[in-house]
């Protein structure tokens, strides 16, 4: 490896997955399907809590902000996947491959404070309930929004200046976007240094944060279990269930491949989980907390009324 000839590091190459010719269409139209679908859900949400005045609550404005990060989170690495599905393996030049992986992981550490800050809304909303909306204020609201934003592009620093730092030997990224891992394989040095300082990196804040939500919802637990009625405490739980699942569906995928080692799964495998986290977990929030969700049901029927009502006076 120390003989290779280094100077082509101006560019990667993504491979991508290896499809088929008859299948490499069908990918492509699903994996947009799935991309504009993703795009208007997490908008729809958007606006939707902009438009109805009963959503002005910290709970919305918190989903709010978590859709308009997904909007940015799923656009960072979906148009290289549909690049790759209908080219194949694409060339991408080193400044981009970075700056890719640094805004993705920005963004995935920035979603990981946002669920704590969720879930200590719903803690104050059930456990301190007279003293919530003085606790969480809407200028509350913008700092905790702000905080979580400056403390996911400033962590994503040490991993991705480390990894851009790094000589490569290799020039083809066994995935569809530049990603810790398999840039890791394509170092000329030994990455075991690197790959701890990832792992801890990351681990800190994911598990930091893990340990803080699972803290909050057992006060929530406490809290609602001592309510006089069954009905209260299925209305609280109600009110914590689609943050509950969005937690499940994000830590599950991010533990899976970047706790540990960044590079310890074998070749290839990386992309396939990717799938789960980078486009299948934004594409279903937005389902979530709709479809499980009878406040915004609601409002999605007033702020219909009041659209047709406009439309009728035309």
């Amino acid at each position: 490896m120390g003989l290779v000839n280094h100077t082509w590091t101006q560019s990667f190459l993504l491979a991508g997955f290896t499809t088929t010719g008859s299948l490499r269409p069908l990918a492509f139209l699903g994996t947009l399907c799935i991309y504009l679908l993703t795009v208007a859900g997490n908008l729809f949400i958007i606006v939707l809590v902009q438009a109805d005045s009963r959503l002005s609550t910290p709970m919305y404005f918190f989903i709010s902000v978590l859709s308009f990060l997904e909007l940015w989170y799923v656009s960072t690495t979906v148009p290289t996947l549909l690049h790759t599905l209908l080219h194949g393996r694409s060339p991408i030049s080193s400044t981009v491959c970075f700056v890719q992986l640094y805004v993705f992981h920005s963004l995935g550490m920035t979603e990981c404070y946002l669920l704590g800050v969720m879930a200590l809304d719903r803690y104050l909303a059930i456990c301190r309930p007279l003293h919530y909306h003085a606790l969480m204020s809407r200028q509350v609201q913008l700092w905790l929004a702000g905080a979580t934003w400056a403390a996911g592009f400033s962590a994503a620093l040490v991993p991705a200046s480390l990894t851009a730092t790094l000589p490569f030997c290799l020039k083809e990224v066994a995935h569809y976007f530049c990603d810790l891992a398999p840039l890791m394989r394509l170092a000329c040095v030994d990455t075991r240094w690197h790959n701890g300082v990832h792992g801890a990196v990351i681990g800190v804040a994911t598990g930091c944060n893990l340990v803080l939500i699972l803290g909050l919802y057992g006060g929530i637990l406490r809290a609602v279990l001592k309510l006089p009625s069954a009905a209260s405490r299925a209305k609280a739980f109600s009110t914590c269930s689609s943050h509950i699942t969005v937690v499940v569906l994000f830590y599950a995928s991010a533990f899976t491949v970047y706790v540990g080692s960044p590079g310890s799964h074998p070749e290839g495998t990386d992309k396939h989980i990717a799938l789960v986290y980078a486009l299948l977990t934004p594409f279903l929030n937005p389902i979530i907390y709709t479809l499980r969700n009878k406040e915004v049901k609601e409002a999605m029927k007033r702020v219909w009324v009041r659209i047709w009502t406009i439309l009728k006076e035309v």
